[in-house]
């Protein structure tokens, strides 16, 4: 009986098998759950990381909250999550992965779009405001902080007024398709460069390129 309690209540094991907690990082790619976001541009954070996963020949698994997997590089653990919650409610699923694998704030990056640079520019800050992006409204709100690393890829904003919503949730057109694989890589390379260089050095060398 003892046992058979303790198989229903035990506590789910850690994904990253790494101790060090100056060892692991967390990269969090926003987006939405469904093929109706599929390939959309609200959803380049799912396709940062599936790009990556791709490279790494990974494959994630529905768990907590989420979609996770994970790869070791030069001794680093980097847990790679794509929410399940919906973009407004990233925040949840992001503390939850931090709290659990005990992932320091320092080694943890968002990975989400942004109207206000033009298409395929990356830009990678510390701090910030939201920039009334609701997923990243709602990680600052649950983290209680706007000092996060963040890798924002812009979308351009080649739409009319008020179709903000309808463009960010269209999907690539064909000039776009043609240059995402590019730019889906390079943010690979931004990828494992914050993880074994660190955030300052990788800003002066991925930020508007």
């Amino acid at each position: 009986m003892r046992s058979l309690l303790s198989f229903l209540f035990k506590k789910p094991s850690p994904v990253l098998t790494e101790k060090d907690e100056m060892k692991k990082f967390l990269i969090a790619g926003l987006g939405n759950i469904g093929p109706d976001y599929d390939n959309t541009r609200h959803n380049i954070g799912f396709q940062v990381l599936d790009n990556l996963a791709q490279k790494k020949e990974l494959d994630f698994t529905q768990n907590k909250l989420g979609a996770t997997t994970s790869f070791k590089v030069k001794g680093r653990s980097i847990l790679l999550l794509k929410p399940s919650t919906f973009m407004n409610r990233s925040g949840k699923a992001v503390h939850y992965w931090m709290e659990k694998e005990k992932i320091p704030k320092e080694h943890l990056l968002i990975i989400t779009d942004d109207i206000n640079l033009p298409f395929g520019t990356l830009r990678l800050k510390t701090k910030g405001s939201d920039g009334g992006h609701n997923g990243l409204a709602d990680v600052q709100q649950t983290l209680q902080t706007s000092q996060y690393n963040r890798l924002r890829f812009g979308l351009g904003s080649d739409f009319p007024k008020g179709r903000q919503v309808e463009y960010v949730l269209g999907n690539w057109n064909e000039e776009e398709e043609k240059a995402l694989p590019e730019r889906l890589n390079r943010c690979a390379e931004l990828i494992e460069s914050f993880v074994l260089q660190g955030v300052n050095v990788t800003m002066n060398t991925f930020n508007n390129t």
